[in-house]
């Protein structure tokens, strides 16, 4: 049974409550509540792209394995690439050993924050083996990371199996309707109801404040064709963060600024996205296909105009 501050926390983390997250005061070292409320204060640095942070946050030379593991997601975040994914290669075989000091529970974060690294670079069969997809893991946050990897690489049905898997052992909190509101948002299910209708009822609480939950609803609200409201959650996400448009928000601002009649400001809002992310994947998606049509447009040659002969 977990406390209601760690309970806390974690539906603060997995709301997208980052800035609430990172300002909560680390626990003492003596607490039980130690290392699980620092793992996810990690993360949430992580999130909110404060990755830098991490190291000076975690206790020096720790030998806890989930606080080893969020530090060497920090360093790949940070740019150590392939060291820092070697190290959580290392740690997903030392927890497996017969003398390895670690819970259950504390396996489950080495293996839910490595996959997660190994899914931001890339390595996606190694995330969703990592996650336990092939070994019907019944971990919910890992479930909900191979959830999202299935998405992102466009197979909502392997999302669904792994969703409808989970509600056989899992119990009916938050983040398992947070997992069916992420497949509904990419399927499109029952005209986007349910999961409108989630992030609505999250965002009532007068306790909560989430960008992530605002750029999701703003997104919903897109799809369903409700261009200004999505506008005002979206404007709304920017004022949570100070002023501050990270890449998800910014993305869709650029599909807001694109629809309705007026376009208002569309092109400098794609030229601010552009450059200030320049490997979000809708920027590559869209230079590679602007380089394609310079390429057909190159070799298509326009035929001389007809002059019509006198009869």
């Amino acid at each position: 049974m977990e406390s209601s501050a760690l309970y806390n926390v974690k539906q603060q983390f997995f709301l997208g409550a980052f800035k609430s997250l990172v300002d909560y005061p680390s626990p003492e070292p003596s607490s039980i509540d130690y290392v699980p409320i620092l793992v996810y204060k990690a993360r949430a640095h992580i999130a909110s792209g404060d990755s830098a942070s991490v190291p000076s946050l975690l206790p020096p030379d720790t030998e806890n394995f989930p606080l080893k593991a969020v530090g060497a997601l920090a360093a790949y975040v940070s740019g150590s690439g392939d060291a820092a994914l070697e190290e959580l290669r290392d740690l997903c075989v030392e927890i497996e050993g017969d003398d390895a000091h670690a819970t259950e529970r504390e396996k489950g974060w080495v293996r839910v924050v490595a996959g997660t690294a190994f899914a931001r670079a890339g390595e996606v069969e190694e995330a969703l083996e990592t996650l336990g997809a092939e070994t019907s893991t019944e971990n919910l946050e890992a479930v909900a990371v191979i959830v999202q990897v299935y998405l992102s690489i466009h197979r909502p049905d392997l999302a669904r199996k792994e969703y409808e898997r989970s509600k056989a052992w899992a119990e009916d909190d938050l983040l398992l309707q947070l997992i069916e509101s992420s497949i509904g948002l990419v399927t499109g299910k029952d005209g986007y109801s349910d999961t409108h209708a989630f992030y609505t009822e999250q965002l009532a609480n007068p306790s909560l404040s989430s960008p992530h939950l605002l750029t999701a609803r703003g997104v919903t609200r897109l799809l369903r064709g409700e261009v200004a409201e999505a506008k005002s959650d979206l404007e709304e996400a920017v004022t949570q963060q100070g002023g501050h448009e990270d890449e998800e928000t910014l993305a869709a601002s650029v599909v807001a600024a694109g629809l309705g009649p007026k376009r208002d400001g569309a092109e400098e809002v794609w030229s601010r996205f552009a450059s200030t992310y320049p490997h979000h994947p809708f920027v590559e998606d869209m230079h590679a296909k602007g380089d394609q049509f310079d390429e057909f447009a190159a070799k298509f040659s326009i035929p001389p105009l007809a002059i019509p002969t006198a009869a």
